[in-house]
């Protein structure tokens, strides 16, 4: 059976849902671990603060791993690091069922991240080599959908968990179905006649030095931004992490366009398609994840819903991302990226300005729940052709490091959005007389709270409205391929080579 199904012509769709499986429950494992969190508070008897390391060390190991992981997985072979990922990651989960202490649950945590880095850092590059170049766009764009569907089913699913049969099952429910995921990729993964096969060339091998440097250098960055505000931005602490940072990336960058094989060669940003694309993504999300964050404070803490109601507030957003990221992708298959991209980014950026201009302290739910629908369609039609245009100029060799890239665009600018959306609500409340943190939001300091969401949506609102400018003079100047790509494997391009063009 498994023979005739990697020879079938539907091979691509087998080595797709697979791979959907893991990106499936990955996300529903994000949700879920959110809704446990006060249980686990209980449980140890521990702070907030430190419960929160539980979410924290999680997503920061992952965040470091992603582009190393994606690169090792082009020179070692895709799936070998895939597996070796949803291992670790299954007997990870199982020992944070089991975990006697907060410290052993923070440390599984750590190698949960660890196998979803090499998870995440190779998937979607070896999901999109089965697919030709003519249908980059419907895989790109059917995966968004998974990823809707995760967010939207997290919650639930962590919610009914937690309720029935306590904190840690939320996190032994990864075990069979980390097992199944497991099964599935042993015997399906990169077994059929996938589109450019993923066999590591002769002259590559994995950058050490610059796999260690990115990592530390995200590391401190992710630290320094993600506590900037409870520090203080003109604290010791952040300046001199900020500075760690500004000389590891000098380094980072001189090292990567000295060595024969980089970890990310650094001169595919002199491509006009991959640098602005990859600019316009973390713009886009940059000014959709602080709608994200703060809107259910203002939801609760303002208008008086609960979190039940504010959580069923913020599925409609999450189905435009599930029901448009298909249609998206395949438009672009068949039109280009040119368009959409903009078309994107323009309604992303208008949802934003019109909370900016016209929330109030009693806005109807009604036109909250409307102008997210609008940020998440416009980042639902943005993202698939947007990344398809960025994976379109790369060599077959490289998918994996770049779409790792494109992950790893999502998580920082997810960072820098809450940490720089939250400083200016904060700073504005402050200048009213209130306390300058978000647990003082109340119904009393509505005024306050409100004025700094206005100033925060602006500031979002204005950074993808910089995307759209960009997007457009991108659509308008890169020149048009005058042939489609070849789906035959292509030789590993020389760093003084790649990325030399601007379409």
């Amino acid at each position: 059976m498994i023979q005739r199904i990697v020879s079938s012509p539907a091979y691509r769709w087998w080595n797709f849902w697979t791979i959907a499986a893991g990106t499936f429950f990955s996300v529903v494992d994000h949700g879920s671990v959110l809704i446990a969190l006060p249980g686990i508070e209980s449980h140890f008897d521990a702070t907030l603060e430190s419960v929160q390391w539980v979410v924290v060390a999680y997503a920061l190991v992952i965040s470091v791993l992603l582009l190393p992981m994606g690169r090792l997985g082009d020179v070692v072979g895709r799936r070998r690091v895939y597996i070796t990922g949803t291992a670790i990651f299954v007997i990870a989960s199982l020992g944070a069922t089991f975990a006697p202490s907060l410290e052993v649950l923070v440390t599984m945590r750590v190698f949960k991240g660890i196998g979803a880095g090499m998870v995440q850092g190779c998937g979607m590059g070896m999901m999109l080599a089965a697919f030709s170049d003519a249908e980059r766009g419907k895989a790109l764009g059917t995966h968004l959908s998974v990823v809707g569907m995760g967010a939207i089913a997290g919650p639930a699913i962590g919610g009914f968990l937690v309720a029935y049969l306590g904190w840690q099952s939320v996190f032994f429910v990864n075990v069979p179905a980390g097992c199944i995921v497991l099964a599935l990729s042993w015997f399906l993964l990169e077994r059929g006649p996938v589109v450019g096969q993923n066999r590591r060339p002769r002259s590559a091998t994995f950058d050490w030095a610059g796999a260690g440097v990115s990592g530390v250098i995200l590391l401190v960055l992710l630290l320094v931004v993600g506590n900037g505000n409870s520090l203080g931005w003109q604290s010791a602490p952040v300046i001199g992490g900020g500075i760690a940072v500004a000389i590891g990336m000098a380094f980072f960058i001189w090292w990567e366009l000295k060595t024969a094989s980089p970890m990310l060669d650094l001169r595919l940003f002199a491509n006009r398609v991959f640098g602005i694309g990859a600019a316009s993504a973390w713009l886009s999300f940059f000014g959709t994840s602080a709608a994200r964050f703060l809107m259910p404070f203002y939801l609760q803490r303002v208008l008086g819903y609960s979190p039940e109601q504010v959580g069923l507030m913020m599925i409609p957003a999450a189905l435009c991302m599930v029901i448009l990221g298909p249609p998206s992708g395949r438009l672009s298959d068949r039109f280009g990226w040119r368009a959409l991209t903009v078309i994107g980014l323009a309604m992303s950026s208008a949802g934003a300005l019109v909370l900016a201009f016209a929330l109030q302290e009693r806005s109807a739910v009604w036109f909250v729940i409307a102008t997210m629908m609008m940020q998440s369609a416009g980042n639902a039609v943005f993202n698939s052709p947007n990344s398809s245009s960025i994976i379109s100029v790369v060599d077959r060799s490289r998918y994996g490091v770049v779409s790792a890239l494109t992950q790893l665009i999502r998580n920082s600018a997810n960072v820098v959005s809450v940490a720089v959306s939250t400083t200016i609500v904060v700073s504005t409340m402050a200048t009213y007389g209130v306390e300058p943190k978000l647990e003082a939001v109340n119904p009393g300091v509505a005024t306050a709270f409100v004025a700094g969401l206005r100033w925060a949506y602006l500031a979002m609102g204005c950074a993808v409205g910089t995307g759209v400018v960009i997007s457009l003079y991108r659509a308008l100047t890169a020149r048009r391929p005058t042939q489609p790509s070849a789906p035959a494997q292509q030789p590993e391009p020389s760093p003084s080579a790649s990325g030399n063009g601007n379409d």
